[in-house]
């Protein structure tokens, strides 16, 4: 139908949008770099070091095995180079960008289910965001298909910015959790101005000593720890009452399937 229709127009446009942004900063004058050795700084070592500064209660817990583990080394992928350094690196950078997420997640999920909203509308039309209830998850089903798609294009470029414009990849040497600058990246360039960036956009950290930053990652990775089991508890208690007994009765019991995000979406368009 004519919504339908009018989605497909939005989200190719956003399709587009992002194919521009990454092909004007194809033709950007690239930056002359001295050659360097690349070192691998992450090992298993370095690993059960920091487990004693997250919790020195809490030893080093490794039950599948991954530290041991070297992703990508079997064909086709071998060319790559890969090696267990570079597997710990992704590791960590995973864990650190999880935590993060799951932050914001869980102070989102906190915002949403107290009614805490933007105040202007969410759509042309002038529709106001959905509350839904209080429940996080029925908000989300509740709003326009294009509006999931501009929040996931968002993602998409942010992602492709994180592993695209770093100086020195986390695999590669670089420091796990690093997330490039948007605004004078030497590596790629945005078109549309940016003011300011996504990882301390106020520079609060810029003059920080190396102990303070150091402090401030065990701190996060902790904090991160702890918000990604906070988030799956609302998450089961809202399908499972019950089964988190701290949030019986907190937390709005949930109809729809986590892992179908777009399922309300579809069900519109093929029955009405």
């Amino acid at each position: 139908d004519l919504q339908v229709a009018r989605t497909l127009i939005m989200f190719s446009k956003i399709v587009l949008a992002l194919a521009l942004v990454g092909s004007a900063a194809a033709f950007q004058a690239p930056v002359a770099k001295p050659a360097t050795r690349v070192v691998m700084s992450e090992t298993k070592a370095d690993l059960e070091a920091l487990a004693k500064e997250l919790n020195p209660v809490v030893p080093f817990w490794d039950p599948l095995g991954l530290a041991d583990q070297t992703f990508w080394a079997t064909e086709p992928w071998g060319a790559l180079g890969s090696t267990n350094e570079a597997t710990i690196g992704w590791l960590r950078h995973a864990e650190i960008k999880h935590g993060r997420v799951a932050m914001a997640a869980f102070v989102g999920y906190l915002a949403g289910a107290n009614g805490i909203q933007f105040p202007w509308p969410q759509t042309l039309k002038g529709d106001m965001p959905p509350f839904a209830g209080g429940s996080p998850e029925a908000q989300w089903d509740a709003i326009p298909l294009a509006a999931k798609w501009q929040i996931i294009s968002v993602i998409a470029f942010l992602e492709l910015w994180g592993e695209c414009a770093l100086d020195t990849h986390y695999m590669k040497g670089g420091k796990p959790g690093v997330y490039p600058p948007l605004v004078n990246n030497g590596n790629m360039q945005i078109p549309h101005p940016v003011p300011l960036n996504l990882f301390d956009p106020f520079n609060l950290s810029k003059n920080a000593s190396p102990e303070k930053k150091a402090k401030g990652l065990i701190a996060e990775i902790n904090n991160g720890r702890l918000a990604m089991l906070g988030i799956f508890g609302f998450l089961a208690e809202s399908k499972v009452p019950g089964s988190v007994p701290v949030l019986v009765g907190k937390i709005p019991a949930y109809a729809g399937d986590y892992m179908a995000p777009f399922e309300s979406n579809f069900h519109t368009m093929l029955y009405h």
